[in-house]
């Protein structure tokens, strides 16, 4: 290279033998190196490994996802049952409020919104826009996922978030299963 070349160069690192699209930051790493790694991949070797080295299953990432979070988003149904075997928190809040039944709601992953139930997971906490997992379901249009809802806790039918809107008011127009909420 010419040192033309290094004086006006912005398109590569001269100063660091690492190519910028290789540094990570602190939180990148542990993430990576975490439990919430191997929930998001389905590692399951992995994440039993985490377990039996005593890792806190409802340990929080930096944004206060939890491994549950990430499994029940992907709708991972072993590596949630083994979570929450393993005393993960199935109420456990991000820093916006989200459970992990509000993840598995709005993603219309019925089996994981059944499993949490069964783990005592409750369908009326809200996120800090007063959204219930029925408000995610229900603007998502997973009609099933509400049904389970409902069956578990019809009083989620008035709940209202901070804009006053129930479930049934995030229903698209048009849509016909709106009589179900």
């Amino acid at each position: 290279m010419t040192s033309e070349h290094l004086a006006a160069c912005s398109c590569c690192s001269h100063g660091s033998s690492v190519p910028h699209s290789v540094h990570q930051t602190l939180e990148e790493m542990d993430f990576e190196r975490g439990i919430w790694s191997a929930a998001i991949n389905s590692d399951l070797t992995r994440l039993k490994n985490f377990l039996r080295k005593g890792t806190d299953p409802s340990k929080p990432d930096q944004s206060g996802y939890t491994a549950l979070h990430y499994a029940s988003r992907g709708g991972d149904y072993v590596i949630c049952e083994i979570l929450l075997l393993n005393g993960a928190n199935s109420n456990a809040q991000t820093k916006g409020g989200a459970t992990p039944l509000h993840r598995a709601a709005y993603c219309g992953h019925q089996n994981i919104v059944e499993l949490l139930l069964s783990h005592g997971a409750n369908p009326q906490i809200t996120d800090e826009d007063g959204m219930s997992p029925l408000h995610k379901a229900a603007e998502r249009g997973h009609w099933e996922v509400c049904a389970i809802l409902l069956e578990k806790n019809p009083g989620l039918k008035t709940l209202q978030d901070k804009k006053g809107r129930r479930a049934r008011d995030l229903v698209q127009e048009g849509i016909e299963r709106k009589q179900i909420l």
